[in-house]
């Protein structure tokens, strides 16, 4: 739709403050970059970064001058002359690009266009289009699945299901203070663990819940609207669960993912599996039993309809205005 290659059912589209509903997608000065390459396989690099230029009447010169500068821009200057088959599929993607650039743009549109990559391409075009941006300073709309592209490459993600606007903001806002228990899930990697517990008091200084085990806990947070004996669920991201011989969760570790300078638990408690991201060189082997827990500031607490209760005080390093999330979430 704000390509112009849909319609607009209601509701307007502005671009610059100015109404495009009815505007053709040539007209609205944008250039949009498919998951599929989609380039002629018979032209050169040259060409098919040309050819939009060459159906608009760009003079040959110009157009040779405006791709020259987008293929510095891409480090493409020594494909120009070959064909898509002899590119690499980074360099395919890239040549894509370079055919959005020559346009020049107010804004560029882009719809997955890694997923097609392998894993360690996937990084360097991260890394590549990241670096664009800053250069051309221009806006970007980024379309992806992956999180790790959002959280890493975006100033400010709209996290959608189902067509609805779940939550908006910057990636550390997400992480931290997110709005529900779907963006909670669907940001941070590994993703957020889960659990039901009860709620046993809730007084101005939080939530006290009981831990699966017994334990308990009280969680930082606004609980005026829940109270004793309603169920809730606690959420607690792997990288703040910490080994604790005197924690109040305990479990048996059934699979070890060692990366180096982390590693990964994954530890059954009481029926549920709990993922723990700990220091790369944890001497635990399958089947020990572990001791573990969190602060509770870094925890966080869900009503039954998976709304995020808000926590007493900000984190030092979120500066969102909530009225923002609040107008863009209703």
């Amino acid at each position: 739709m704000i390509a112009g290659l849909e319609s607009v059912s209601s509701g307007d589209i502005l671009i610059d403050g100015q109404r495009m509903n009815e505007v053709g997608p040539a007209e609205r000065g944008l250039a949009m970059v498919f998951q599929s390459y989609a380039l002629y396989p018979h032209m050169t690099v040259e060409d098919n970064m040309g050819f939009s230029l060459r159906l608009a009447g760009v003079d040959k010169e110009q157009r040779r001058q405006k791709v020259l500068e987008a293929a510095r821009i891409l480090q493409l200057e020594n494909l120009l002359e070959r064909k898509p088959k002899a590119l690499s599929g980074g360099q395919r993607q890239r040549v894509a690009i370079g055919r959005a650039i020559v346009r020049n743009p107010s804004i560029f549109l882009f719809d997955e266009p890694l997923s097609n990559l392998d894993a360690a391409l996937r990084v360097q075009m991260r890394i590549e289009l990241a670096r664009l941006h800053e250069e051309l300073d221009a806006t970007m709309i980024y379309v992806t699945h992956d999180q790790i592209e959002a959280m890493t490459m975006a100033d400010k993600i709209v996290v959608l299901q189902g067509g609805i606007v779940e939550q908006v903001g910057s990636p550390m806002a997400l992480y931290h203070h997110p709005r529900n228990r779907f963006v909670a899930g669907f940001i941070g990697s590994p993703k957020m663990n889960f659990t039901d517990v009860e709620v046993h008091d809730v007084d101005p200084q939080g939530v006290l819940v009981r831990l699966p085990g017994g334990g308990e806990s009280r969680i930082p947070v606004d609980g005026s609207g829940c109270q004793a004996g309603d169920i809730a669920t606690l959420g607690i991201r792997p990288e703040h669960l910490v080994l604790d011989d005197n924690g109040p969760l305990t479990g048996e570790i059934v699979v070890i993912e060692r990366l180096g300078g982390v590693t990964s638990l994954y530890v059954q408690c009481f029926g549920e599996e709990w993922i723990l991201v700990t220091d790369g060189e944890v001497s635990h082997r399958v089947r020990d039993s572990v001791r573990f827990g969190f602060a509770p500031t870094r925890a966080h607490l869900f009503t039954e309809d998976g709304l995020a209760l808000p926590h007493l005080e900000r984190h030092p390093l979120v500066n969102v205005e909530r009225k923002e999330n609040r107008a863009a979430t209703s």
